[in-house]
């Protein structure tokens, strides 16, 4: 009796605790359980945005150079799929898209229940594997970059990586606006982790597209400037080469080249990282005797000289106990103007151009040193970032005010040494001097194409700055620079000017004399009022010099009356 009354007390108490703990967890714990059990589940997706395409132009139409495809990846469960009917749907599949080396991988590891089997499976593939396809073998689909023009513009569009990031060029500087916003999809899932269609919980945040984007880029312009600059390169045995051709009135890049080039659709199959990086906006270098014209422009801006002005050449000039040479000391000597110093390129011509600006015939001032920095950095916008939609490196002009504005150094910057400067600041800067006086913007963004294939194109914007030159200033320099050119036989009824540059390399924090750097700036059009185009190019080896008039320049020879045709630039019926 004892016995069973015992056994009835721990049954009680058995009871108690059972009845206890349920209302524990039924009542005191309801919601946690809840959540749990939703947890387990409940599954939550990326909705992945689709990237936004890019277009260049095509005359006044724009056409798509970058867009998507739809690719598969192919994700197998080993502990509920059949390996003879794995093998069956594997083989369905190029071998070239696989990420196992065999299907015997896919069932090492006894724990596994989600293993990646291929990726970039195209259209046709995954018909042929989805009719075979056994239980626990799915495949999901995503979008894979095209490059339609294969290397074309390489160096300006970028490419995307395996992660779905933009990376140099358009692609990474402007990858949040390519990429839009992913959106999410919480749902009700069976055992197998598939999404269920019924659930009072289920949640949608449609994903943002990412905008197409319009490049100011013409295609056919690029294509010309490229397959030039490649043959250049190719008759000379020149390593590497640079060049872009500028709207001098909007600041639209019409073209952007950078050699040697590679295939953004195949980044990964480089030899050297350094292809990717665009020459024309992230390495500054020295410009050389391009600069000249800067020099000129700023002291018969200032009213301190004109272009009659003279000076004695005698093939070099002395500044702080170091001697400046002409390229050649045998050229013009005598009194000559300078007129005659910038069409035969003299140092010791920018050189005088700096005292003149600072109000003496022989010595370097402190003011002529502050005027020249600020036409340089303030009016023509060197060594500083162009506000341009790509990555773009600032370079470096020397203040006044430091350390190491020696008048050596500011005598060097007339000549296009001693500072770092990228191609579109000095095609900016340049493009001021010669359409009047309007610094603008540079830009590579035309507009956007919208949702329905409409063309939204961005607004002109108005010059940054309107008085870099005066109109006066302007119209003596593009003679001057017309001058340079009177050898060259240009055609009467257009009108072309430009400016050889070329410049010692710094090797090991020194000026070395085995290599230069040589580059080439001209503009083009109709008359004297209306220059309509500017190229600028540069080319350059480690260990060779580089010449700008015998090698650089003749890019620009090949390619003036092309544009003056494609352009549909009329010529001037009057007498240049």
């Amino acid at each position: 009796m004892k016995r069973v009354k015992f056994l009835r007390l721990c049954l009680g108490l058995a009871v108690a605790v059972i009845l206890a703990r349920l209302f524990q967890i039924q009542i005191l714990e309801h919601d946690t359980y809840v959540a749990k059990a939703a947890a387990e589940h409940t599954s939550l997706y990326d909705i992945v945005a689709k990237r936004g395409e890019i277009y260049m132009m095509d005359g006044d139409e724009p056409v798509p150079v970058v867009l998507n495809t739809t690719v598969w990846t192919v994700v197998v469960d080993p502990q509920v799929t059949d390996k003879d009917a794995m093998r069956e749907a594997m083989q369905k599949i190029d071998k070239k898209h696989w990420t196992i080396n065999e299907i015997d991988d896919a069932f090492k590891d006894e724990n596994i229940r989600y293993l990646v089997v291929a990726k970039g499976v195209s259209r046709d593939d995954y018909l042929a594997f989805s009719e075979v396809a056994p239980g626990g073998m799915y495949a999901q689909s995503y979008n894979q970059r095209v490059y339609a023009e294969g290397d074309l513009a390489a160096s300006t569009l970028g490419f995307v990586n395996a992660e779905g990031v933009g990376q140099y060029g358009v692609e990474g500087a402007l990858n949040e606006t390519l990429a839009g916003k992913n959106g999410m999809l919480k749902t009700i899932t069976d055992v197998n982790k598939v999404a269920l269609s019924i659930g009072d919980d289920n949640v949608r945040i449609p994903a943002e597209n990412g905008k197409n984007v319009v490049l100011t880029i013409d295609r056919n312009i690029q294509k010309k400037v490229e397959d030039v600059l490649k043959q250049h390169l190719k008759d000379t045995g020149i390593s590497h080469g640079a060049s872009m051709v500028y709207d001098p009135n909007t600041g639209k890049v019409l073209a952007m080249v950078s050699l040697p080039s590679y295939n953004p659709a195949e980044y990964g199959n480089v030899a050297d990282a350094s292809v990717y990086v665009n020459e024309v906006l992230e390495v500054p270098y020295e410009p050389g005797s391009i600069c000249k014209g800067f020099t000129m422009a700023a002291a018969i801006n200032e009213g301190k000289m004109t272009s009659e002005t003279t000076y004695e050449n005698n093939g070099s000039t002395m500044v702080d106990n170091w001697q400046i040479d002409n390229a050649d000391t045998s050229q013009q000597l005598g009194t000559i103007t300078m007129r005659t110093a910038l069409k035969w390129s003299l140092n010791t011509g920018s050189v005088q151009a700096l005292r003149l600006l600072g109000g003496s015939t022989d010595a370097i001032t402190q003011a002529g040193k502050e005027l020249l920095y600020d036409y340089y950095y303030n009016h023509f916008g060197l060594g500083q970032y162009t506000g341009i939609e790509l990555f773009e490196s600032p370079g470096t002009v020397v203040s006044p005010d430091s350390e190491y504005a020696y008048n050596s150094t500011y005598a060097n910057m007339t000549f296009g040494q001693g500072l770092d400067v990228t191609m579109v600041q000095v095609a900016a800067g340049w493009s001021s001097i010669i359409n009047g006086g309007n610094y603008y913007q540079p830009t590579v963004v035309a507009g956007y194409m919208d949702e329905n294939g409409k063309f939204k194109k961005a607004e002109q914007k108005e010059p940054v700055r309107t008085n870099t030159v005066s109109a006066e200033t302007s119209a003596t320099m593009r003679s001057m620079l017309h001058d340079t050119r009177w050898w060259m036989g240009d055609p009467d009824e257009y009108y072309f000017g430009g400016k050889t540059g070329t410049a010692q390399a710094i090797r090991d924090g020194a000026y070395v004399m085995d290599e230069f750097i040589s580059g080439y700036i001209g503009f083009g059009g109709s008359s004297q009022d209306h220059p309509e185009y500017v190229i600028i190019t540069k080319m350059w080896e480690p260990n060779r010099t580089v010449s700008s008039d015998e090698e650089v320049r003749p890019v620009f020879e090949d390619l003036k009356m092309w544009l003056i045709d494609y352009l549909k630039i009329k010529p001037n019926t009057e007498t240049s």
